[in-house]
């Protein structure tokens, strides 16, 4: 269930931000803010859902999860294949997020 709630809060948080950048960027409407506002406080609900004991050890997991996530939506959303040093930095990353996420802890 926490893996499903870090990438929901990731593709919340990408879609949100990459509201913004459709806005200033790429010159779409003003209209894009709102859905990304939403979107935004959707990702910060999402993560106090999370199971954890500290606010900054839930988000220094979903680090990984985010940059993971940000690469599927490089390639999905953007067209933008991954290559081989997104992949291999994703991996690490993940990795990462496994070590402080599910040690037992006290």
């Amino acid at each position: 269930m926490t893996l499903l709630l870090y990438a929901l809060a990731a593709l919340a948080e990408i879609a949100g931000c990459f509201a913004f950048w459709a806005w200033l960027k790429l010159d779409r409407s003003v209209f894009w803010i709102a859905p990304g506002l939403v979107s935004l406080g959707l990702f910060a609900w999402l993560l106090t859902l999370v199971p954890a004991d500290a606010a900054g050890r839930a988000y220094a997991a979903y680090g990984g999860i985010y940059i993971a996530t940000s690469l599927a939506w490089l390639w999905l959303i953007e067209g933008q294949r991954p290559d081989r040093f997104d992949l291999a930095g994703a991996l690490i990353c993940l990795m990462g997020a496994a070590v402080i996420l599910w040690p037992e802890r006290p």
